[in-house]
C-alpha cells in the first residue's frame, strides 16, 4: 500500500501520525481481509502492521515485523528535528538508500519531506500500555542494526496473546537486500508449515 504524499498519492497531504496511518490502512485492507490474511511491515512498517492487526477484524494468521524494537520499547530520538544534512546523514548511516540518490539534490528534495515525515511518526509514536494482536509474531532482524538490540526484537514476545518468534540475520537495518532467500525461506515456512 502507498502511503499518502507518495508516488501516485504525491497529492495528499502526509501522515506523520501513526494511529492516523493505522485507521487508513485497516480501512482500506478490510474488504480484502480474511482468516488467510498477513502483515508484514519494515522498520516503522513493523510498528504500523502492529496497529494495524488491532484494528482489524480478524487477526491476521501472522505478522511479520522487520527491523523494529517491539512497540513498546522506546528510544530518544529526534532525527524528524534534524536539519536536511543530518537527516541526509541518517539515511547514510543506515545504508538503505543508493548513494547517488543522496548525491542529487533535486531528488532529495522531493523525498526528504516523506523521509522526515515517516521519521516523525515514528519518533512521536507511544504504544498503548498492555496492546496485544492476537496472532503469532514473527520478528526479523539484521544482526549489525543499529536500531534494533536482540532485547528489543525479543520484547514483540509480549505483544502477543500467541506466540513469537525471533530469527536473526547477517547484516543491518537493511539486512533485507543480502538475506532475500533466507528471509522468503521463513515467511513461507510460516505461513505454509510443512512446505
Amino acid at each position: 500500500m502507498q502511503y499518502p504524499g507518495r508516488q501516485d498519492r504525491r497529492s495528499e497531504p502526509f501522515i506523520d501520525d501513526i494511529d492516523e496511518l493505522a485507521d487508513l490502512v485497516a480501512d482500506e485492507l478490510r474488504p480484502w481481509q480474511n482468516s488467510r490474511t498477513a502483515l508484514f511491515g519494515h522498520s516503522m512498517g513493523a510498528v504500523l502492521a502492529f496497529e494495524v492487526a488491532q484494528r482489524l477484524d480478524t487477526p491476521p494468521m501472522a505478522l511479520f515485523a522487520s527491523g523494529r524494537r517491539a512497540p513498546s520499547r522506546y528510544r530518544e530520538e529526534r532525527v524528524h528535528l534534524q536539519d536536511d544534512e543530518g537527516l541526509i546523514a541518517e539515511m547514510r548511516e543506515l545504508s538503505g538508500t543508493a548513494p547517488w540518490v543522496l548525491g542529487d539534490e533535486e531528488l532529495l528534495r522531493l523525498i526528504l519531506p516523506a523521509v522526515r515525515s515517516d521519521y516523525r511518526a515514528i519518533e512521536t509514536y507511544r504504544c498503548a500500555p498492555g496492546a496485544t494482536v492476537d496472532c503469532p509474531i514473527v520478528v526479523l532482524t539484521g544482526d549489525a542494526d543499529p536500531k534494533v538490540t536482540l532485547e528489543e526484537a525479543e520484547a514483540w514476545s509480549e505483544h502477543t496473546s500467541v506466540e513469537a518468534q525471533v530469527h536473526v540475520f547477517p547484516g543491518g537495518h537493511f539486512y533485507l537486500a543480502e538475506q532475500q532467500d533466507e528471509v522468503l525461506r521463513v515467511l513461507t515456512a510460516h505461513l505454509r508449515p510443512g512446505v
